[in-house]
């Protein structure tokens, strides 16, 4: 097999500024520690993830009711309405859960692990 040892390799061309002089630090608002920074409730986002809740546990319920034969339908929307539920209530729970031992205060949950909206 030949070698490829003759192509020449040239550098990209740099589009960012290097602003670090080596003397001092750049200052990236990103990464600034504020203290009530972590204590922040996302309101928008559990309020999404409780409505994922109520609406997975009232499609999951229609859905046991339609397979069981205690309401009208047919088996497919049973079926169907069981994947959506499953679909909503997964991450709805999840996030409940985790809002839910942030503000009791539980060891290693925080609301800044909740993503807000």
């Amino acid at each position: 097999m030949a070698s490829r040892r003759q192509v020449r390799y040239s550098p990209l061309p740099d589009d960012e500024k290097d602003d670090y002089d080596g003397v001092g630090e750049t200052h990236d608002p990103r990464f600034e520690y504020r203290p009530g920074a972590f204590d922040q409730i996302p309101w928008k986002s559990v309020a999404l993830a409780l409505f994922l809740l109520f609406l997975g546990s009232l499609l999951l319920f229609l859905s046991f009711f339609i397979l069981t034969g205690h309401m009208g339908g047919e088996k497919s929307q049973g079926y169907g309405l069981l994947a959506l539920g499953i679909l909503a209530f997964l991450p709805g729970f999840y996030e409940t859960r985790i809002a839910y031992y942030a503000w009791r205060g539980a060891k290693g949950y925080r609301f800044a692990s909740i993503p807000s909206y």
